[in-house]
């Protein structure tokens, strides 16, 4: 049964946009901290941003602050990543995930950023 549901990935250029959306199916996550993921051919998942159950409290990695911001509207069941100003090196899977206790995580949306 798939939990999360990420969409909005694709192509872009250096500079452009892009934002990514994750829905999930139980309303009871609304009440739990989700975040944002990357992952990168041959690196490690890292974390690229998180956003408390009420939307209150976020934080971000460093490489990604200012560029990008994490929201959510649990009335709509949806976390959403404002990306702007993306670089090549923002190319990645992007993966959200639903935190502790469920650790649940999505199937993933490629990002690339190409001229």
């Amino acid at each position: 049964q798939v939990q999360l549901v990420e969409s909005g990935g694709g192509l872009v250029q250096p500079g452009g946009s892009l934002r990514l959306s994750c829905a999930y199916s139980r309303n009871i996550f609304r009440f739990y901290n989700m975040g944002w993921y990357r992952q990168a051919p041959g690196n490690q998942r890292d974390m690229v941003a998180t956003i408390s159950s009420g939307g209150g409290v976020t934080h971000y990695a460093d490489s990604v602050k200012g560029r990008f911001t994490i929201s959510r509207d649990n009335a709509k069941n949806t976390v959403y990543l404002q990306m702007n100003s993306l670089k090549p090196e923002d190319t990645a899977v992007y993966y959200c995930k639903v935190h502790e206790p469920y650790n649940y995580w999505g199937q993933g949306t490629q990002v690339t950023v190409s001229s």
